[in-house]
C-alpha cells in the first residue's frame, strides 16, 4: 500500500507565542506599573498572541492575575494594586531558571503545583528597582526566556541616574549639573553632606531639585528654594532611594523624544514637548498621572531642531546600550542646546503616556507598537548578544 492510501493526521495549527505580561512589583511605582500593563493587554493582540498575566504584590509575591484591563485603570483617583487582583491571596507564580524548561508553575499551599503552560516571551511592565532596574532582566537571562525591552546592562544604567549621566558624559551627550549625596555620606556626616549641596547652590544657583537617584514617575521629587526646605525634601527622597541626586534648575522647554527598535536598527520618533503647568511647581507625579497633563505632539519645533533632538536620542540609546524602547528626556535651553535629562528604558505606556502619544504621531498605532516590541523580542536570543 503506497503511504498516499495511508490515513492521514489532522494538521495541527501551530501554537501561538505566549506573552506573559508581567506587572506590579516592590517599587514606590507599583500603581503605574499596574495602569500601564492594563493598557498593553488591552492592546495585545489575541488572534496572534496568547497572554498570561502575572502581577507581583508589593511584598515581592508572584500572583496569578484577572485578565481585565478595566480594574488596572485609576478610578477616582485611586490607583490599582496586584493585591486586588490577584486570584489569590497565598498562590504563587513559579518561573523556572532552566533555561531548557520555559513552563510556568502555579502552587498553592498544601496543593500540587499546576503547570501554566510554556511562555516564549516576557512583557516586563515594571517601573522602578526590582523590575526595571536590571534585576527581572538577569531573573530572565539565567530562565532562557526573552523579554520585552533592554538587557541587564541598560536596565541598570537607565535606572541609575548618577551612572546614566556618567555613560552620557564619556560618549560626549551634553548634560546638565548635577551632585550625588551617597547614604554613606549623609549618615556619617550630614552637616558635610549638606555643605556640600549648598556648595553646589552657590556655583549653580537655586532653586534645586532633590530627588531619588534610582526612582522615576516623578516620585519623591522636590524642588527647593533655599536650605531651609532641604532637610525636609531629602528626607522625602530617601523614602524611595537612600542614594540622592541634585540637579540645578535648567530655564528652557522640555523636550521628549521616542526611540523603537526596528529590523534596521533604532529609529526616533516625533518629539514632543512638556508645556508648564500652572497648576503644580513642576511635572511631578500627579501632574503626570492624576491631573493628566497634556503634552504637545509633535513638539513646535523648527526642522533642524527635530532633527537634532532625534539624532541625540538614538545616540543615547546607543551609549547605554538600550534594546527594544527608550523615552529620551531633554531640555531645550534658552541659549538653543539641548541638554539630555534622562532615559526611561520602560517609559509608561498608559493611555495619556508621551511615548505612544509619539510614536502615534510618527504613525506607529498603540497596537502596532506593542506588536513590534514583541516581535523585536522574539528576536533577539538572551545571553550575551
Amino acid at each position: 500500500m503506497s503511504s498516499e492510501n495511508l490515513p492521514q493526521s489532522p494538521a495541527q495549527e501551530p501554537r501561538k507565542p505566549r506573552v506573559a505580561v508581567v506587572f506590579g512589583g516592590r517599587s514606590s511605582e507599583h500603581a503605574i506599573s499596574v495602569v500601564t500593563a492594563g493598557a498593553v493587554l488591552r492592546a495585545i493582540d489575541r488572534e496572534k498572541y496568547d497572554v498570561l498575566p502575572i502581577g507581583i504584590t508589593t511584598d515581592g509575591r508572584w500572583a496569578l492575575t484577572a485578565d481585565e484591563p478595566d480594574r488596572m485603570a485609576i478610578a477616582d483617583r485611586t490607583l490599582p494594586s496586584v493585591e486586588n487582583l490577584a486570584e489569590s491571596t497565598e498562590g504563587g507564580v513559579v518561573l523556572s531558571v532552566d533555561p531548557s524548561v520555559r513552563e510556568v508553575l502555579y502552587s498553592e499551599p498544601g496543593s500540587v503545583p499546576k503547570a501554566l503552560g510554556e511562555v516564549d516571551v516576557v512583557f516586563p511592565m515594571l517601573h522602578g528597582p526590582y523590575g526595571e532596574d536590571g534585576t527581572l532582566q538577569g531573573l530572565l537571562e539565567l530562565s532562557g526566556v526573552p523579554y520585552v525591552g533592554s538587557g541587564v546592562l541598560a536596565s541598570a544604567v537607565g535606572q541609575d541616574k548618577e551612572y546614566m549621566k556618567r555613560v552620557f558624559i564619556s560618549f560626549g551627550l551634553p548634560v546638565g549639573p548635577y551632585e550625588v549625596i551617597r547614604p554613606r555620606e549623609w549618615e556619617n556626616d550630614p552637616s558635610a553632606a549638606r555643605k556640600k549641596i549648598v556648595d553646589f547652590a552657590g556655583e549653580h544657583g537655586w532653586p534645586l531639585f532633590i530627588k531619588p537617584a534610582r526612582g522615576g514617575s516623578s516620585m519623591g521629587i522636590t524642588k527647593v528654594s533655599d536650605l531651609s526646605g532641604l532637610d525636609e525634601a531629602i528626607e522625602e527622597a530617601q523614602r524611595h532611594d537612600p542614594k540622592i541626586l541634585v540637579e540645578s534648575l535648567l530655564r528652557g522647554r522640555e523636550i521628549e523624544c521616542g526611540v523603537l527598535e526596528f529590523e534596521d536598527g533604532p529609529r526616533a520618533s516625533v518629539p514632543a514637548e512638556i508645556p508648564p503647568v500652572t497648576s503644580h511647581d513642576f511635572y511631578d507625579f500627579e501632574a503626570k498621572y492624576i491631573d493628566s497633563a497634556a503634552g504637545l505632539v509633535p513638539a513646535p519645533l523648527t526642522e533642524e531642531q527635530t532633527a537634532e533632538v532625534r539624532r541625540l536620542a538614538v545616540e543615547a540609546f546607543d551609549a547605554a546600550s538600550c534594546e527594544g524602547l527608550v523615552r529620551a528626556d531633554f531640555f531645550l535651553l534658552d541659549s538653543g542646546e539641548f541638554v539630555i535629562n534622562e532615559i526611561n528604558t520602560m517609559p509608561g505606556f498608559t493611555p495619556i503616556s508621551m511615548y505612544p502619544r509619539m510614536w502615534q504621531e510618527t504613525g506607529v498605532s498603540y497596537p502596532e507598537l506593542v506588536d513590534r516590541l514583541i516581535q523585536a523580542a522574539l528576536r533577539r536570543p538572551t545571553g550575551l548578544r
